[in-house]
């Protein structure tokens, strides 16, 4: 698959892909520097299994969220409050270690004439979160796509994650999460509306 705008998202150009068996003997690699033998029974097919499962877990670099919002219905017979979509399971993984993001995504905003299908909401999280991600980065990448796709009156995003990087190595911390937000237009200039979005999101 090729990524659908390398240069925007400062990806590697296609020419400069590694094929399939190169990333596979990278895993190779990354066994024996463990200390393991990739030649012995149960770690032969695991190679070929780690690169499947990146395909998997790094997919949304090869989807274009803003074409994922191009579908809009405007026979909303004059709706213009909140539409909000909670509680949104959402997997990532973090930059720096690459080990698994994993938590929660509510997301609302105010139609400004026209509505798009809930499905696409989430799926525009999953293609944020299927690349390696900061998770402030991420809340701003997807609040700011809506904003620009859907041109609502605002857009609210909070997104309560645990990270593995902090529970299973390093400190070690568990039951930790980290709560990010992202307001725009209205969200952004009412604070009732924040504290609205909020309390219905179960963080008041």
């Amino acid at each position: 698959m090729t990524p659908y705008d390398a240069n925007k998202l400062n990806l590697v150009s296609d020419d400069a892909m590694p094929t399939r068996e190169e990333a596979e003997e990278a895993v190779r690699t990354l066994i024996k520097w463990a200390g393991d033998n990739p030649e012995r029974e149960g770690l032969l097919e695991t190679p070929a299994r780690v690169v499947r499962s990146y395909q998997e877990f790094y997919g949304g670099y090869h989807e274009d969220p803003e074409h994922m919002l191009s579908r809009v219905f405007e026979e909303v017979e004059g709706y213009d409050d909140l539409v909000m979509l909670k509680d949104i399971r959402m997997v990532s993984h973090c930059e720096h270690h690459m080990v698994p993001i994993i938590g929660t995504a509510t997301i609302a905003y105010l139609p400004n004439r026209r509505v798009v299908g809930i499905s696409k909401l989430a799926r525009v999280i999953d293609i944020f979160a299927k690349r390696l991600q900061t998770q402030e980065t991420m809340t701003s990448q997807i609040a700011q796509t809506i904003q620009t796709v859907l041109e609502p009156k605002g857009v609210a995003l909070l997104i309560d994650a645990a990270h593995q990087c902090m529970t299973t190595r390093g400190v070690q911390k568990q039951g930790v999460t980290m709560v990010t937000t992202r307001f725009t237009g209205a969200f952004d200039q009412d604070k009732d509306l924040r504290e609205r979005f909020l309390m219905q999101a179960g963080q008041r």
